[in-house]
């Protein structure tokens, strides 16, 4: 006896291919509403991934994403038919955000999860002052750069490869702590850290190098202490097509020209 195929969900980015491709889709298939869905499917770029991570993080059913958007690391190709039996194959990778606590200078605490990375950002002209502590002991007791980040291998492909940071394979169990163009020590390139070390980040002289904090998109302004720690306590699941699985594309990206 056939099993009934998966209640799906769909749902996308304001863009008109990614709104094209979801009245598609509607067309195809029958949808129900993300409250009720197995799994869903976004339609978009890396940006509307992550966005709907954390929109359905409460739900915790597997995403399946297909590329209507600019970057579609995150993303399967997009192609309307099919879907049930790609579903049905899918390879699941499972997915551990990074945990932020940030005090700022006002005294008030703020928590956010990334999936990609925490970043420590100058918010003026001047550069940041950053003292770092992991599990306990200052590292570096002052780094001056544009800022500070810690990425997951997921997020290592993102922002922290731009900033000149290492593209980590997923089942290699560290996290990348990566300078964003540090002036000293000049040398200093990063850190693989464990994924699960405890990271301590002390904003110096905020009162005329102030510093942001961004965990995903989510931004404390005129933070004063951030800490960041791997939750293991929460999980989502990516589903990827067989022949383009996540694993493969982050050992490929080492290798892009």
């Amino acid at each position: 006896m056939t099993a009934p195929p998966l209640r799906i969900a769909v749902v996308a980015a304001e863009t008109e291919a990614a709104q094209s491709a979801l009245a598609s889709l509607r067309k195809l298939y029958h949808c129900v509403d993300p409250e009720r869905a197995e799994v869903i499917v976004p339609l978009g770029g890396d940006g509307f991934m992550l966005e709907t991570l954390h929109r359905f993080l409460p739900r915790g059913v597997p995403i399946y994403g297909m590329h209507r958007g600019s970057v579609g690391f995150l993303m399967n190709a997009y192609r309307p038919e099919g879907l049930y039996e790609r579903l049905a194959a899918a390879q699941p990778v499972v997915l551990h955000p990074l945990e932020m606590t940030a005090r700022d200078e006002r005294g008030g605490h703020h928590r956010a999860l990334a999936f990609n990375e925490v970043s420590l950002l100058r918010e003026s002209r001047q550069a940041a002052k950053l003292r770092v502590s992991v599990d306990g002991v200052v590292r570096i007791e002052e780094l001056m750069a544009d800022g500070i980040l810690v990425a997951t291998p997921v997020g290592s492909t993102a922002y922290n490869l731009s900033a000149h940071g290492p593209i980590i394979p997923l089942g290699a169990g560290v996290l990348a702590l990566t300078p964003i163009s540090a002036f000293r020590p000049r040398r200093w390139r990063g850190a693989l850290l464990p994924h699960e070390a405890q990271l301590r980040i002390e904003a110096i002289e905020t009162d005329k190098r102030p510093v942001s904090a961004v965990a995903d998109f989510t931004e404390v302004r005129d933070v004063a202490v951030v800490e960041v720690s791997e939750n293991r306590d929460v999980a989502m699941t990516l589903l990827f097509d067989h022949d383009s699985n996540l694993e493969e594309r982050v050992l490929k990206e080492q290798f892009a020209s």
